[in-house]
């Protein structure tokens, strides 16, 4: 997710209909270290926004799997200068891991005048500093795939090898029409892309509404990587993309299968506990001036329905499979209870 572009995610938009670009740095932390960067715990730092819909995917992710020992997080400030992502919320505005005030360090330690924008998320190697990945599609299956000798007992398996082509092809249509859509919608140049993106978001939701009428998940009866990637526009529907990008048709709480669905995710252990409302409203509110240029943040929409019964477990379905929930969120990674619902 790369801001200072005026987005998320790496991105560039103006005179011509919005485009996000593929991530420049896609090395992988992998078992074997093809790339050079293998799995090992303590060695990486996950740098994330919790406004960030594409940072959030690795928040969960990383819960889910039990692995905030092995790899460290670091939480950027939801608002942005010229420099892009900062460390303004930890003690004298410095990381404490990497020591740096801005992740563009990291990007600079990897590769000097790089002239693309500074994306969460973001793999940094602790030992050199320098930025490892910055592929926010590949991260999370990594995470899922590669990191296994080090998932917490009970782990669920997020990306299960029978279901991956049907997971893929799920979450392909989710990330051109949804989790690209309500960009595309935001930040379109005119009248008839606007409505192009609009009415392929709502097409797409009213498809996966008939899909969750009667299965608790996307792909099988277990929460997958599929789950994860449409929870995290789902989160921020009503709150941000409903107004602020003219998705506007109807609300999320208006779809009484999605809205259940999203409450029943919301509630899982790992989900909910990793999104903080206040981030999200305060972000996009106030650094896409382009889009609100009097920066101020709406009082609404109330949150609390965020919190009430689902009734989607009569569906059956095991959200973590053989496995079970993680524990406890961290003590120094709880969100401020003002933030949530």
């Amino acid at each position: 997710m790369n801001d200072s572009a005026g987005t998320d995610g790496n991105s560039s938009y103006g005179h011509k209909p919005f485009k996000r670009s593929r991530s420049h740095f896609a090395d992988r932390v992998t078992a074997d270290g093809r790339d050079g960067w293998p799995v090992e715990a303590g060695r990486y730092r996950l740098v994330a926004s919790r406004a960030c819909p594409w940072a959030s995917r690795a928040l969960v992710s990383r819960r889910l799997l039990g692995l905030e020992d092995a790899l460290s997080l670091a939480v950027a400030d939801p608002l942005q200068d010229d420099r892009s992502w900062r460390f303004t919320l930890d003690p004298d505005g410095r990381d404490p891991v990497l020591g740096i005030r801005y992740l563009s360090e990291a990007y600079d330690a990897r590769e000097r005048d790089y002239p693309g924008g500074v994306s969460v998320p973001a793999i940094v190697d602790v030992p050199s500093g320098k930025l490892v990945t910055n592929d926010y599609q590949q991260i999370t299956l990594d995470l899922a795939t590669e990191w296994t000798a080090l998932h917490r007992p009970g782990a669920p398996d997020l990306y299960p090898e029978p279901l991956r082509a049907e997971i893929d092809e799920v979450m392909e249509g989710i990330y051109r029409d949804v989790n690209n859509g309500v960009y595309r919608a935001g930040f379109a140049d005119g009248q008839d892309t606007y409505e192009e993106a609009y009415e392929a978001l709502f097409r797409r939701l009213e498809q996966m509404s008939e899909r969750l009428a009667d299965r608790r998940y996307l792909v099988g009866d277990t929460i997958t990587e599929a789950d994860i990637r449409f929870f995290t526009t789902l989160v921020r529907f009503d709150a941000v993309y409903h107004g602020h990008f003219k998705c506007n048709r109807r609300k999320l709480s208006e779809d009484p299968v999605l809205w259940a669905y999203a409450r029943d995710l919301y509630q899982t252990p790992g989900f909910g506990d990793t999104v903080d409302f206040h981030h999200i409203k305060q972000h996009y509110y106030r650094v896409h001036t382009g889009i609100n240029p009097t920066g101020i943040v709406p009082a609404g929409p109330d949150l609390s329905g965020w919190l009430t019964p689902h009734h989607r477990e009569q569906l059956g379905g095991r959200p973590f499979g053989d496995g079970t929930p993680p524990g406890p969120v961290p003590e120094n990674e709880a969100i401020p209870t003002a933030h949530q619902p």
